[in-house]
């Protein structure tokens, strides 16, 4: 499915199992004069279902040009290096969660039995802009989730791609990082207040899907998460 307001930016609902456990994530698919960026790939096992969705709206897993990561939790990245095996893109990261997936370092969240690593082509930091089909993409930096967290901002239409920074799967239509999976919760509070401060009005979570709520609910859950 595409976002209503959004064409060139395509939402991926999956259900996977993972930590023994049925799961349903929400990759995502921005496209651009180059091919698709997928934003994050999912755990092991994902693959098919990404290929499926992006069939259904014309693509292939071979349009994918571009690979950007959200951070190294498992649920999104663990199939990258099954990915990588059907096609050859750019992976890109935060720098600070480059090693991570490259397997430098082990992942902070986890029982010790790590998903394959895979190669990062590409270290980015906050502000680096990609143009695509729905205007720039900003890479911001919200890290607490994962140190080098990032969530992806589309200035032209409202719309935040938030990662585990935010998520809309509980019985809130929006709301803050999971604390249970988040080791820095401080350092969470401050990048959900930094979103706040975003022009957005829709809301894109990889836990959750789309929401249409934007800058004053989150707002609402900076407030909250200060008290």
């Amino acid at each position: 499915m595409s976002t209503d307001e959004d064409p060139g930016v395509y939402v991926l609902p999956i259900t996977v199992e993972y930590g023994g456990r049925e799961l349903t994530i929400n990759p995502a698919a921005v496209e651009t004069d180059r091919g698709l960026v997928l934003i994050d790939v999912g755990p092991p096992g994902a693959v098919d279902g990404i290929r499926t969705h992006l069939r259904e709206i014309g693509f292939g897993l071979e349009d994918i040009w571009l690979v950007l990561a959200t951070h190294h939790d498992g649920d999104h990245v663990g199939g990258l290096a099954e990915l990588l095996e059907r096609i050859d893109p750019v992976v890109a990261a935060h720098h600070e969660e480059a090693p991570f997936i490259t397997g430098e370092r082990e992942p902070i969240k986890g029982d010790g039995d790590r998903y394959s690593p895979a190669p990062v082509d590409l270290e980015l930091a906050g502000g680096v802009r990609i143009p695509t089909i729905a205007g720039s993409m900003t890479v911001l930096e919200t890290p607490g989730h994962a140190p080098g967290h990032v969530s992806l901002h589309f200035s032209d239409h409202d719309l935040l791609l938030a990662g585990d920074a935010l998520v809309a799967d509980g019985n809130e239509p929006l709301s803050g990082p999971k604390p249970e999976f988040t080791p820095d919760m401080d350092r969470a509070t401050e990048s959900v207040g930094r979103l706040a401060e975003l022009d957005v009005e829709q809301t894109l979570c990889y836990h959750g899907g789309y929401v249409e709520e934007g800058a004053d609910r989150i707002a609402e859950i900076h407030a909250d998460l200060r008290d």
